[in-house]
C-alpha cells in the first residue's frame, strides 16, 4: 500500500463514473449491475439512500499521490437496521441494554440489495485489505461498535478472516443452469411427480394470461408506472413503506435499461403484475415484484419460471431470487449459504456475539444439508 491514501466520500456523485466504474466492474470480472455507479448514486441521486433515510454514505477510497483511484469500498453510517436483509436487531437490544449506543453503526453493503458480491473493489489484493483495515479504523476512531459487510464475495471473505472477522452465515434459494437447452430440458431433470406439477403450476399461472418480458429499448414510461403501482403495493404490505421511490426507478431505466428485465403480466388487456430483474453476465437476480389483481400462482411465474427461461435462453449460470422463501425449493431453486462478516472493536460484545454465531451457523448449514431431500431433481441426477 506504499504510496496509497485513503478517504472517505459523503457522496458518490463527487466520484467520476468512469473512475468508480473501473475498480467496481475491472475488465476479466464478472459484471455486477449493483456495484455500478449509475445504481448506487441513483440511491443516493434519488433520496433512497441518504442520510435523510438512515442511509448516510462513507464510502472509502483508495487514491495514489496523484490522486488516481485504485479501490473503493462501499460503505454508510446507518441509523438503523432495515433494508439490509441480515437482521441483528437482537444484537442491538441487547448492546443498548448494556448501556452501549448501537446505531450509527458501519455497514458495506448494496442498500436494499442481499445478492452476492465484491465490496472490497480494486483488481490489487493489497488494496482491497487495506480498505477492510481502513473501514476497521473507521469503526474504532468513531467509537462504532461494529463494521459489517454484507453478501461479501469469497475472496472477500478470504481477506476479512486474515483480519479475525467473525463470520455469519444464512441462506438463499439459487437455480442453476447445469447447461439446460430449454426449460424442458430442465424439467426432464426433475423428478415425474415433481415436473408434472411444475407444468401444471405453469399452465394454471398462464391461463387467460398474457406475459411480456421486456429489457433495453421495449422499456416504456408505460411499463414502469405500471411496475411502481405493483412495487407500492408490495412495500406497503411487506414494510409498511416503500424504500425505493419513483425517482430511482426513472434513474435506472434512463440510465441502464439494458441491464433491466421487466416480466409484466396482461389480463384482459390490462396489466396486473410485474416482476424486476437485474442482468449481470453470469446471473439474473430478481428483486422486487407486485400485482394488481390476485391470479393464483402468477407470483411464481413471474419470478422463478420466467427468469429460469431467460436464464437459459441467454446462456446465463444462475438465477438469484433474493432472500428467504423456502417455496423456491419446489421450483428447483437450491439452498446455498450466503454470508456476512463483523468487526466489533469492543472484545466482550465480539465474545458474546461469536458465541451466538457459532451456534447460529451450526444449525443454518445442517438445515441447509436436510434440505437436499426436498429438491425436485431426479436423486439419479
Amino acid at each position: 500500500m506504499t504510496g496509497i491514501t485513503i478517504r472517505t466520500a459523503s457522496s458518490l456523485s463527487d466520484v467520476a463514473k468512469s473512475d468508480w466504474d473501473r475498480v467496481a466492474n475491472p475488465d476479466g470480472v464478472a459484471y455486477d449491475p449493483f456495484l455500478s455507479w449509475n445504481f448506487l448514486e441513483a440511491l443516493e441521486f434519488s433520496g433512497s439512500a441518504t442520510t435523510e433515510t438512515g442511509w448516510q454514505p462513507v464510502h472509502l477510497l483508495a487514491e495514489t499521490e496523484t490522486g488516481e483511484l485504485v479501490g473503493a469500498l462501499p460503505a454508510y453510517a446507518k441509523g438503523h437496521s432495515y433494508g439490509e436483509y441480515v437482521f441483528d436487531h437482537a444484537w442491538a437490544d441487547a448492546y443498548e441494554r448494556a448501556g452501549g449506543r448501537y446505531y450509527p453503526k458501519l455497514l458495506s453493503a448494496i442498500p436494499f440489495t442481499p445478492a452476492t458480491g465484491r465490496r472490497l473493489l480494486s483488481p490489487d489484493r493489497d488494496v482491497r485489505k487495506g480498505l477492510a483495515e481502513a473501514a476497521m479504523r473507521v469503526a474504532e476512531q468513531n467509537q462504532l461498535p461494529v463494521w459489517s459487510m454484507n453478501f461479501p464475495s469469497g475472496t472477500d471473505r478470504q481477506i476479512a478472516g486474515e483480519l479475525d472477522l467473525m463470520l455469519r452465515v444464512d441462506r438463499q434459494y439459487i437455480w442453476e443452469n447445469d447447461g439446460y437447452d430449454s426449460y424442458e430440458g430442465f424439467l426432464d431433470a426433475l423428478a415425474s411427480r415433481k415436473r408434472k406439477a411444475l407444468k401444471k403450476e405453469r399452465a394454471a399461472a398462464q391461463a387467460d394470461i398474457q406475459i411480456e418480458r421486456l429489457t433495453g429499448a421495449d422499456l416504456r414510461p408505460e411499463h414502469w408506472d405500471v411496475f411502481f403501482a405493483c412495487y407500492q403495493d408490495t412495500g406497503n404490505r411487506k414494510w409498511g413503506a416503500p424504500y425505493l421511490n419513483r425517482k430511482f426507478f426513472d434513474l435506472i431505466h434512463q440510465r441502464m435499461a439494458d441491464k433491466i428485465l421487466l416480466v409484466m403480466a396482461k389480463q384482459d388487456g390490462r396489466y396486473i403484475a410485474a416482476a424486476l430483474n437485474f442482468i449481470g453476465s453470469e446471473a439474473v437476480f430478481g428483486r422486487y415484484w407486485g400485482r394488481l389483481a390476485d391470479t393464483p400462482f402468477l407470483h411464481f411465474e413471474l419470478c422463478y419460471h420466467q427468469a429460469i427461461d431467460f436464464a437459459i435462453e441467454t446462456g446465463l449460470s444462475r438465477v438469484e431470487a433474493g432472500a428467504q422463501g423456502e417455496h423456491k425449493l419446489a421450483r428447483g431453486y437450491k439452498p446455498k449459504p450466503v454470508y456476512s462478516t463483523h468487526y466489533f472493536p469492543d472484545e466482550n460484545f465480539r465474545r458474546a456475539v461469536g458465541d451466538y454465531l457459532d451456534h447460529e451457523r451450526r444449525v443454518v448449514l445442517a438445515d441447509i444439508d436436510a434440505q437436499q431431500s426436498e429438491l425436485p431433481f431426479n436423486r439419479a441426477g
